[in-house]
């Protein structure tokens, strides 16, 4: 049984390591976004300005790297952070116009690489 689970754990691994890799491939290419990059302006389009902290917690980013992420977004000017008037400790992100045209014209690209790694007719199953 141990043996099945670790055949799957492998499975799963590697899988994910494939569609991780095509996803930042094609992302790179196509519109100058990273992986994580493009995960935090997809889940900004999703929400209206979270705190940091509640973003690190949706995401797979320790809170550090999720600050440099933000911080490469923000240079490029696809995000802004602002602070909370309630809590100066806290800082809230939002997408910017420019960041979500990019958003926008990158989902086709992520919906594409899925489609290509994940879809039913072309997973093992």
């Amino acid at each position: 049984m141990s043996g099945d689970l670790v055949s799957a754990w492998r499975e799963l691994s590697s899988r994910h390591s494939r569609v991780s890799c095509a996803l930042e491939r094609a992302l790179q290419e196509r519109h100058g976004l990273g992986r994580s990059e493009f995960e935090v302006l997809d889940r900004l389009g999703e929400r209206f300005k979270p705190r940091m902290q509640e973003l690190a917690e949706e995401m797979y980013l320790s809170q550090s790297a999720l600050s440099r992420v933000v911080a490469r977004l923000e240079r490029d000017g696809l995000v802004e952070r602002l602070l909370c008037a309630e809590d100066r400790r806290g800082i809230y992100v939002d997408l910017t116009d420019a960041g979500r045209a990019r958003l926008e014209a990158a989902r086709p690209t992520q919906h594409e690489v899925l489609e290509a790694h994940l879809s039913p007719a072309r997973t093992p199953g």
